[in-house]
């Protein structure tokens, strides 16, 4: 009869919890498309096992002695022995201790692994995108390619994406759930970030930092195509009329809400480093090159987040 009574409980809690995660797949942090988004994701549910270790007898016991001992059970008189247990110590402080040094084992190893400084290691050149945020809408440039483009990127799947990120608005933070790892854009400062789409699609970007009464619309959208794909979309964005000089910049600094996605067939050179100048001549103006792609060697911050 005990036992019945103890499964009883145990079962809900189940069927909650499996119930709950069976609506992981509509969550896009826990959908991921790329390397960096997976293996957020398997410290996600990592931890969340480990945590239930703890919760889930928390949650059959407040169940079992609040039934057995209710003030309606004249049979619940409540008599404690008090004696010293080896074994309850021992599951009081070893169980959470255990927990603790594996989700610190997580954080260490993880914490180098998913650096949003590192390259991903790939065989393919990486695309190169300077992300400047703005109020409320983000700029994208693409150096190489010497196009720009507000609220929209493509890029090749399977090909690492290398972002420069600023912003010349307030703090703002960048990220897209589905491949991974959110990190702060600073004025006069800049981030950086390494991520990859391992297969085709479109992915939502947006803005996860509270900047002002445009927050809401501060997103955009991050498709991953075919190689030949971003070539044609390349090509699509040079025929545009527009070009980005510091006139037609300034004009779209300004702020404004729900922005349309916009082409620009030019980018006036070392815009990027311009707009971080804004705020701090000293930063912005210095590059070296190592493993094959430009790095700031100044105005650089290490703030990221997601992990």
């Amino acid at each position: 009869m005990k036992r019945k009574k103890l499964l009883l409980p145990a079962g809900l809690l189940g069927l909650w919890v499996a119930g709950t995660l069976s609506g992981c797949s509509s969550i896009a942090l826990l959908n991921p498309n790329g390397p960096v988004g997976d293996i957020q994701r398997s410290i996600i549910i990592i931890s969340i096992v480990l945590m239930l270790i703890v919760v889930v007898p928390v949650f059959i016991m407040a169940f079992l002695f609040g039934r057995k001992y209710r003030a309606s059970n004249p049979q619940a008189t409540y008599m404690p022995k008090w004696h010293y247990s080896v074994k309850l110590d021992l599951v009081v402080w070893l169980v959470p201790i255990v927990i603790v040094l594996v989700l610190s084992y997580l954080a260490w190893i993880h914490t180098y692994q998913l650096d949003p400084y590192r390259p991903l290691v790939s065989d393919e050149k990486p695309i190169n995108i300077e992300a400047v945020s703005l109020d409320w809408k983000w700029l994208f440039i693409y150096p190489d390619q010497n196009i720009a483009t507000v609220n929209e990127i493509v890029f090749p799947a399977n090909v690492p994406l290398s972002f420069r990120l600023t912003s010349d608005t307030v703090m703002t933070s960048f990220f897209i759930p589905q491949l991974g790892s959110q990190i702060y854009a600073m004025a006069g400062m800049q981030t950086r970030l390494h991520l990859l789409a391992d297969k085709p699609g479109v992915y939502a970007g947006q803005n996860q930092q509270y900047s002002g009464r445009g927050y809401a619309d501060m997103h955009f959208k991050a498709t991953a195509t075919s190689p030949e794909e971003f070539d044609a979309w390349v090509q699509k964005a040079k025929e545009s009329p527009e070009a980005l000089d510091m006139a037609r910049y300034d004009e779209l600094a300004k702020p404004s809400q729900g922005h349309f996605v916009a082409y620009y067939s030019s980018v006036e050179p070392d815009l990027f480093d311009r707009i971080m100048r804004k705020y701090n001549p000293a930063m912005g103006g210095h590059h070296t090159h190592h493993g094959g792609e430009a790095v700031s060697m100044q105005g650089e911050s290490t703030t990221s987040e997601a992990h």
